[in-house]
């Protein structure tokens, strides 16, 4: 393997570290996190699942260094984030593509801000929406793809500066069932090719044992971790797995764990 191909590869680790994070609201504090601590290993797939409200989106500004926790550390492999991190991807549940932009000239936004070889980047976004069935509609504008097309776009756009790091705050929870369904796919094919760090938020269980290496259980409010459970199904995945009695099990676990906690 080339040296250019493993700098491609590689996610970076992310550990956090007795994590908690306070917010004032007209003059109560409020914790939205409580003694968070976890760790993604480099290159893994990492579905954080827990109810409306459990600091599953604040987490995850965390480890952009959006925010600074009140308590605790985030370190990105091994350093400890001081300030905004810059080698991340972010992927929200509304795809805020610019409307007067091209599709490709979207999802080449990062590379351009990042002052990166705008060659190289557009060979690559190219690449990515052809990877998710968009090559067809490059000049194309936002407002003329559907809902689905518009988040595949988003996606294409969050990697197309390599990030080491891929943050995904409930991408898919705004689509329908089978438009949801095909971009977890998309997404599983796109991961497994470039094996980037991702942390994928998301209160659906059987999408984050779909998708993920591990996923984190997170408690309501104040968000703490109740437990973590390692997924060993082969990536990528298969649709068919759901099918699979050891799927159910973890699925049907996870479930007495909310019920448990009061969630459900």
């Amino acid at each position: 393997m080339s040296q250019d191909m493993e700098t491609k590869k590689r996610g970076a680790s992310v550990a956090i570290r007795g994590v908690g994070m306070d917010f004032t609201r007209r003059g109560e504090t409020i914790t939205a996190l409580d003694d968070v601590t976890l760790d993604i290993p480099a290159g893994t797939f990492c579905s954080i699942l827990g109810p409306s409200g459990c600091g599953k989106s604040t987490l995850m500004s965390l480890v952009s260094g959006l925010d600074t926790p009140t308590r605790g550390e985030v370190r990105l492999d091994g350093k400890t984030l001081q300030g905004a991190f810059h080698d991340v991807g972010i992927v929200f549940q509304s795809d805020v593509l610019l409307p007067w932009v091209t599709v490709l000239d979207n999802v080449l936004l990062p590379a351009k801000v990042k002052k990166q070889d705008i060659g190289k980047a557009r060979e690559r976004g190219r690449k990515l929406l052809e990877n998710v069935g968009l090559g067809g509609f490059l000049d194309h504008y936002p407002g003329e793809l559907s809902g689905g097309m518009r988040q595949r776009a988003s996606i294409c756009r969050a990697l197309v500066a390599e990030p080491s790091v891929l943050l995904m705050d409930e991408p898919f929870g705004a689509l329908d069932a089978l438009t949801r369904e095909k971009m977890q796919r998309d997404l599983n094919r796109i991961w497994a090719e470039d094996a980037k760090t991702v942390m994928f938020i998301t209160h659906d269980i059987e999408e984050a044992v779909t998708m993920a290496d591990q996923v984190i259980v997170m408690s309501p409010r104040p968000g703490k971790v109740l437990t973590r459970y390692e997924i060993d199904f082969p990536q990528p995945r298969r649709p068919e797995i759901r099918r699979d009695p050891r799927f159910q099990d973890i699925v049907d676990d996870i479930r007495h764990v909310f019920q448990t906690a009061g969630v459900l």
